[in-house]
């Protein structure tokens, strides 16, 4: 009994080190995110996205960046059943499973920054999931960068999705 205990106690310690070691860089600075760069919806790479998600999703591969501090950014834009498109510009943290929408466009063509842009969790409880899938098909591997060049990404993006296991 008294080992089981050590051992847990142990192994509880090592999860919250590692832990605190990946969520804590005291010396971590965003780099200033540049203007929206223009993007092209004749030139995007599809997002896979659920079945019951009705719009589409795609990325401008030319509008994807690897920032020095561990940053993608990147333009994801929407088409709906219509053909309206809508788009955000973007950025994703391997490092600490986090998005971040710094501007968005309308159909009247015009970018609009976000106010105060705040990092949230890259998680399913978003409203939407696109900054996930994304995430997961190309951009990063668990808490890391998948890539360590754009052509990675983009690579990994165009490559088709494994069968699902049965």
């Amino acid at each position: 009994m008294k080992f089981k205990n050590l051992l847990w106690l142990g192994l509880t310690l090592l999860t919250v080190g590692s832990a605190a070691q990946v969520l804590s860089d005291p010396d971590w600075k965003e780099s200033e995110a540049p203007p929206p760069p223009a993007f092209h919806a004749d030139r995007l790479i599809p997002i896979d996205m659920p079945s019951y998600v009705s719009l589409r999703f795609g990325v401008d591969p030319a509008t994807l960046v690897i920032t020095p501090d561990g940053i993608v950014r990147y333009v994801m834009v929407t088409r709906n059943a219509t053909g309206a498109i809508s788009a955000m510009y973007e950025g994703i943290r391997c490092a600490r499973g986090e998005v971040k929408t710094y501007a968005r466009y309308s159909s009247s063509g015009q970018w609009s920054a976000v106010k105060d842009p705040l990092w949230q969790r890259l998680n399913d409880n978003l409203p939407s999931r696109h900054a996930l899938a994304l995430a997961r098909q190309g951009v990063c591997e668990g808490r890391a960068m998948s890539a360590s060049s754009v052509a990675d990404i983009v690579r990994a993006l165009r490559s088709p999705a494994p069968a699902p296991e049965r």
